[in-house]
């Protein structure tokens, strides 16, 4: 079931619509603004003992336990330097709320249809496994984040 509504998802950012921007290093990502539940500064966490490395810890979302996923180590890029606090953007998945831990929040885009690919075939092999598609914008692609593959860290471990 769960998969038929992600592949409902994943289309539906085909045929264009409103995506929350954000950046992980220097890749630059967009969800269905629909599945953003709120944005936050950086939450204290309480570290998961035998947690996958990708699971940066819980925090307590008025009262909600909300798992934090850090997107640098999913998709197995370098560290932020030590310096640079991570934003949680808490979005919506068929399983609750999770935080995704970015670097920077961007702003939010309206898509057209006509400049949406699939992933390149040159996609990191971590990336492509969580990209659903791209849209070429004027000065930058704009990766398609699939919000349910990202937050299935049993396909990780």
């Amino acid at each position: 079931m769960a998969t038929g509504i992600a592949n409902q998802r994943s289309e539906a950012a085909q045929t264009g619509g409103q995506l929350s921007t954000f950046f992980a290093a220097d890749l630059f990502f967009g969800v269905d603004v629909l599945r953003v539940q709120e944005v936050l500064r950086f939450q204290q966490m309480t570290h998961v003992p035998q947690a996958p490395e990708v699971i940066e810890g819980l925090i307590n979302l008025r009262g909600q336990i909300v798992t934090a996923i850090d997107l640098r180590r999913r998709l197995r890029l370098p560290p932020r330097a030590g310096n640079q606090t991570p934003t949680n953007m808490v979005v919506r998945t068929d399983d609750g709320a999770v935080s995704l831990l970015v670097d920077e929040i961007g702003d939010v885009l309206d898509v057209d249809t006509a400049s949406y690919e699939r992933p390149p075939d040159n996609l990191d092999p971590a990336a492509r496994e969580i990209i659903s598609g791209v849209y070429k914008l004027k000065d930058r692609l704009l990766l398609v984040l699939d919000t349910e593959r990202t937050v299935d860290i049993a396909a990780v471990v």
